[in-house]
């Protein structure tokens, strides 16, 4: 059954106006209601208030919002001097440090202020709703109601039921998140929700990778950005984000989870906390950004010839997309029906797209010594870098003609070390893998999981949609096969993928 949004002239209490807690007052306030601010520091609320007003007269003088609807919603805002200040209010929504006994702290106190019938929000991104309503006398009025940062920007609310959560409650305050302009998403109380549990993958990935050797930084976080589609490389972002953060959140997820080798923390990243080198903030990440140092510049191969006849095998979307760019370029070649998952031979190179084995295990399989590899990509038609491996047995020849044919077609392509699955390839495959975890254990629906992905962070496509249209099939292999080389549990393949693998069923369907 639906439920209405809280109505406007419910008040809404902020607590705590960091940039968090701020946002979401914007937020709130652009939406109608009036709000009440409170945060134990010492003129912290009044700041916030001031800021905030100052903000919507900017949105004014942009154009953003009317000059009149800036100065109602300035007005709507309110700072108050003490806890029982916020008796009457409808919802409080805490925004405080990332710490449970404050929390619960908080809310206890809470509870002997206002009325039975008010609801509580908490913003926390990796404490446990349950946990947090432990404490509580009536738990069943406590939700999560995540934002992201910063929250008058971010389009996705995670609206988290804890163990003793009423679904009355998540449902209003659903039903709100969405008045409000969000796009909100049922979650259960599992450790990282949907966003900080289903995009460990990006990070840990492209960790593995560098760990490997398989490639700099620099050349990942642009094949990343390039073919996959990512706004941002795991890497610029881990940098913008904070490695302390970032660590953080990984470990709080792999401890709550009991160490699961799948959320294993990073020695890369432990080293780079360690060294108090926490990204942008402090100068030094992954990245130098001191002033005056070099800036990182991706690996790129050497223009090459395509030397030989090229035959582009099959209908599947690099196929396709070569077959294209190549007759933009002018390139002569032929075509051939699909023969093994063959992408196209040039002079004595045989090309396909990784299935999650290295190149290596590949040629020796099938025994093709000149067998090259390309990663996938969101979209072969729009992509400019690949990324490629050869096989140990590859000649020096056939890798550079599989090379000058990809660059003949308008590619840049980025050498890796001959890992499993590259990159592209591999971190898709655990995004979704990690994301049908998720639906299959109820913490999320399909939908949800794909929207939070897009909302949240900025992916491309959903997961569970991207592995819809790469095929479930292959998502399956792929992880099979990052499995075998790895010998992990880390690999396992969920349950909802291997049952939509066995019905011949898309993730959504």
């Amino acid at each position: 059954m639906s439920h209405s949004p809280l109505p406007q002239q419910a008040i809404i209490a902020v607590i705590g106006t960091g940039a968090m807690g701020a946002g979401i007052a914007q937020v709130v306030a652009a939406a109608g209601h009036r709000v009440r601010l409170f945060d134990a520091r010492e003129n912290a609320a009044k700041d916030a208030v001031k800021g905030l007003r100052a903000q919507f007269v900017k949105l004014a003088e942009k154009g953003k919002i009317s000059a009149e609807n800036a100065r109602a919603a300035g007005e709507r805002l309110c700072a108050v001097d003490q806890l029982s200040d916020l008796a009457g209010c409808t919802l409080i929504i805490e925004a405080i440090v990332e710490n449970l006994e404050a929390k619960q702290t908080l809310f206890s106190t809470l509870e002997a202020i206002v009325g039975a019938d008010c609801l509580f929000g908490t913003n926390t991104s990796s404490i446990s709703v349950t946990a947090i309503g432990a404490a509580l006398k009536h738990p069943q009025r406590l939700a999560g109601l995540h934002f992201f940062n910063p929250a008058p920007l971010m389009g996705l609310v995670e609206v988290v039921c804890g163990l003793a959560t009423e679904r009355r409650v998540a449902d209003v305050l659903f039903a709100t998140a969405n008045a409000w302009g969000k796009t909100a998403v049922h979650a259960k109380s599992t450790p990282g929700f949907i966003v900080n549990r289903v995009a460990r993958p990006y990070y840990a990935e492209a960790l593995r990778l560098a760990q490997e050797g398989a490639a700099d930084y620099a050349s990942i976080d642009a094949v990343m950005r390039e073919a996959g589609g990512f706004r941002m490389g795991p890497f610029e972002l881990m940098d913008m984000i904070g490695h302390d953060i970032n660590f953080a959140v990984t470990q709080s997820v792999w401890h709550a989870f009991f160490n699961d080798s799948r959320y294993r923390p990073s020695l890369i990243q432990q080293e780079l906390v360690d060294a108090g080198y926490f990204g942008r903030k402090s100068g030094r990440g992954f990245y130098d950004y001191r002033e005056g140092a070099d800036k990182p510049i991706a690996q790129t191969e050497a223009p090459q010839t395509p030397t030989g006849m090229i035959v582009l095998f099959g209908q599947s979307p690099l196929s396709h997309a070569l077959a294209l760019r190549l007759q933009q370029h002018g390139v002569l070649f032929t075509r051939a029906p699909e023969s093994d998952g063959r992408i196209a031979e040039v002079g004595d190179a045989t090309i396909f797209v990784t299935d999650g084995r290295s190149a290596t295990q590949r040629a020796a399989e099938s025994d093709l010594a000149n067998t090259v590899l390309i990663d996938l990509a969101l979209d072969y038609n729009t992509a400019t870098r690949l990324a490629m491996s050869a096989a140990a047995q590859c000649q020096t020849p056939a890798i550079n003609a599989a090379i000058g044919l990809f660059q003949a077609a308008g590619y840049t392509l980025s050498r890796f070390r001959d890992v499993p699955g590259l990159a592209v390839m591999r971190t898709v495959a655990m995004l979704a893998n990690e994301a049908a975890d998720a639906v299959n254990q109820g913490v999320c629906s399909a939908v949800g999981a794909d929207a939070a992905m897009c909302l949240g962070v900025n992916y491309p496509l959903g997961p569970l949609a991207w592995a819809d249209r790469v095929g479930v099939n292959t998502i399956y292999t792929v992880l099979t096969h990052l499995g075998r080389s790895y010998g992990e549990d880390r690999y396992r393949i969920s349950p909802l993928i291997q049952r939509a693998v066995f019905a011949a069923r898309n993730l959504h369907d």
